[in-house]
């Protein structure tokens, strides 16, 4: 409709599209993660402006709407595992299974360089080095060999239901998704991934704006992308596989909006290490997720145990927690806060955020 106005002596007309009304605000204001998967392509009219680790979109439907909301961004997510600096793209900068790891990066501080193959990217400290070479714990040596990464889904992860009480990885699924309510439409970061079970469901739920797949084993990686390319309709954009170590992460710091760890925490060989890298690489709220055992009850009162603990550790590079408050401890000595758990027997599925 035209409404004539006055602006000083100068008569005008102002056009006034006839659809606003009482709920124009709802119309032009969606909300930006609606109860169905959010994604990216929703906002193909949207203008994005990034600027370091965040962008802000900006809508304007109408011309007469100027809303700005702050969301995260993974074009500078991949960083340095030495400077810990946003690397260079060499070539198309896509995320996508089967881009990503045909496409070079560089450091522009140590000018170190780093590539892919067919499966994943790598970003190790060690990428590249010829005749170095570097002895490694049990707990993540066995991860590494083929025959480990063709059984993990094959038996081995079935096992932990049986034997300490996990759930299975549907009903894990929909624990985690509860946890992570808050930073859906953002980027997770799957770290210890082992063959990707629990990445490829992040993946097809659409609830997430990009989806790592992290893990130190290039087996684990490559079985990952075996089960993809088995998948009919697979959703391959936003979604890399990445070869890293989870006491160094190649992810620019307060870049990444959740970290799962499946079953890990107990792998690592310095959950304190790992646990600060997490810390380090999440934005402030940002969300950590992880599932672990529990050798507590009766066992843990034996005086004897955590000797023994200790002396297992230095052997085989793994970790067994006895308490719950030993987890929560580790959280807040990283920095992380608003620790909560749930039980099932041995199983444990704690959460924690990064201090807002």
């Amino acid at each position: 409709m035209m409404v004539t106005v006055r602006i000083g002596n100068i008569p005008a007309v102002l056009l006034i599209p006839s659809q606003i009304g009482i709920n124009s605000r709802r119309r032009f204001f969606k909300p930006l993660f609606a109860p169905s998967p959010p994604t990216f392509e929703r906002m193909s009219a949207a203008k994005v402006r990034a600027s370091s680790s965040t962008a802000f979109v900006e809508t304007k439907p109408d011309s007469i709407l100027d809303e700005k909301v702050e969301v995260s961004t993974s074009k500078n997510i991949l960083a340095c595992p030495i400077c810990y600096v946003p690397l260079i793209w060499n070539g198309n900068p896509g995320f996508s299974v089967d881009s990503a790891p045909q496409t070079s990066f560089q450091c522009s501080t140590c000018k170190k360089s780093y590539f892919g193959n067919e499966t994943h990217l790598d970003l190790t400290v060690t990428s590249g080095a010829k005749e170095y070479g570097e002895s490694m714990p049990v707990s993540t040596q066995i991860f590494r060999f083929s025959l480990v990464s063709f059984l993990y889904e094959r038996g081995w992860r079935q096992s932990f239901s049986v034997l300490g009480g996990f759930p299975g990885p549907e009903k894990e699924f929909e624990l985690t998704k509860n946890y992570l309510k808050p930073v859906l439409g953002g980027n997770i970061v799957d770290a210890s991934c082992g063959s990707g079970l629990f990445s490829r469901l992040f993946a097809k739920s659409g609830l997430f704006s990009l989806v790592i797949a992290l893990d130190y084993s290039e087996n684990m990686l490559r079985q990952c992308y075996e089960f993809i390319k088995q998948e009919e309709s697979f959703p391959k954009e936003n979604l890399i596989l990445v070869r890293a170590d989870i006491s160094r992460l190649p992810f620019a710091s307060s870049s990444v909006d959740a970290v799962h760890a499946g079953a890990a925490l107990h792998c690592w060989p310095s959950p304190s290490a790992a646990v600060a890298e997490i810390s380090r690489v999440l934005r402030p709220g940002g969300v950590f997720v992880a599932t672990t055992y529990l050798l507590d009850g009766p066992f843990a009162a034996l005086p004897l145990l955590r000797p023994l603990r200790e002396n297992i550790g230095q052997i085989s590079g793994s970790h067994i927690f006895l308490a719950e408050r030993e987890l929560e401890d580790l959280c807040r000595a990283c920095g992380l806060v608003g620790f909560t758990c749930v039980r099932n027997r041995r199983f444990v599925m704690i959460s924690a955020r990064k201090a807002s």
